[in-house]
């Protein structure tokens, strides 16, 4: 007896689907706010010069791995092109034509993060001042956060027989000893500044009414993908600089008001099984109607 497989998926879709739309219960999850006293950071692109001190500030302040050289293998310290298992912060370069710009990437701490909603155990939590936080103690390795993440910032140690995820924890650890996150202690030209979400937001909007030439007319992340409590500031178009054009809803806004609709009241359970059942029925009723045919 074979079950057919093309009508036990439309049967789940449609099934899926009403449960989705039916009335009361697909009904949309209330928006996050930036909570209160959040903290984050402020980094203006225009006037980072490179130097990536903050990139060495970052790996002695997390004890990370050994340093990683650059890929073109020029030797220089601690110079990597990519976040890694060893490397929470980056400066890349962005050059095309005249234009040029350095651009920082770390976690963004969103106000509503795609990586706690995929957290299955709880090991990834927005914690006291909205820092995304990591538990290694209650991962199970499932690296859904990898995937949920627009920004791509989780990464997985593949090189351990005990990994764990690495991402910048904002420094949590010295902003409970009543310090700043390394890489905006040490930052030579101020490019990236630490302090309350609210009050770096005021900030950036006075510098980009004091300096309109120079910068995109944007704080990057002051609504994408529902709001991230590291801001942006650019000369350069943010798309180029490697930062993704989420739209103001965050991905988990849309993925748990689909869930919440399909679970609600164990509609989808009762459609799979309906489902299958019909399935089942149908393939019994044909190999009897096969087998009283000579």
């Amino acid at each position: 007896m074979s079950m057919d497989r093309r009508d036990m998926l439309k049967g789940l879709a449609t099934g899926g689907a009403l449960a989705a739309l039916a009335p009361g219960v697909a009904q949309a999850r209330e928006r996050k706010e930036l909570p209160d006293g959040a903290l984050g950071m402020l980094y203006d692109a225009t006037l980072c010069i490179g130097c990536k001190t903050c990139v060495t500030a970052c790996h002695e302040a997390n004890e990370l791995g050994p340093a990683t050289q650059d890929s073109f293998g020029q030797g220089l310290y601690d110079a990597p092109d990519r976040l890694s298992s060893d490397t929470k912060n980056i400066i890349q370069l962005f050059q095309e034509d005249d234009e040029q710009s350095f651009v920082k990437r770390q976690c963004m701490h969103c106000i509503d993060p795609g990586c706690v909603s995929a957290c299955m155990i709880g090991a990834l939590q927005k914690r006291e001042g909205g820092i995304v936080t990591y538990e290694i103690d209650k991962c199970v390795g499932c690296r859904y956060c990898q995937i949920a993440c627009p920004f791509n910032i989780p990464k997985f140690e593949w090189e351990t027989p005990t990994p764990k995820i690495v991402k910048c924890e904002l420094c949590n650890h010295l902003i409970a000893q009543g310090q700043i996150p390394a890489c905006c202690d040490v930052c030579p030209r101020g490019a990236v500044i630490f302090g309350k979400t609210a009050e770096l937001l005021v900030e950036a909007k006075r510098r980009l009414e004091e300096s309109p030439d120079k910068y995109v007319p944007k704080v990057y992340g002051e609504h994408d993908g529902g709001g991230t409590q590291v801001l942006y500031l650019a000369g350069v178009d943010f798309g180029k600089l490697g930062l993704p054009a989420l739209g103001e809803q965050s991905s988990p806004a849309l993925s748990e008001t689909v869930q919440h609709g399909i679970y609600q009241g164990f509609v989808a359970p009762v459609v799979l099984y309906a489902a299958l059942g019909a399935v089942l029925w149908r393939n019994r009723k044909n190999l009897s109607d096969e087998e009283d045919t000579p």
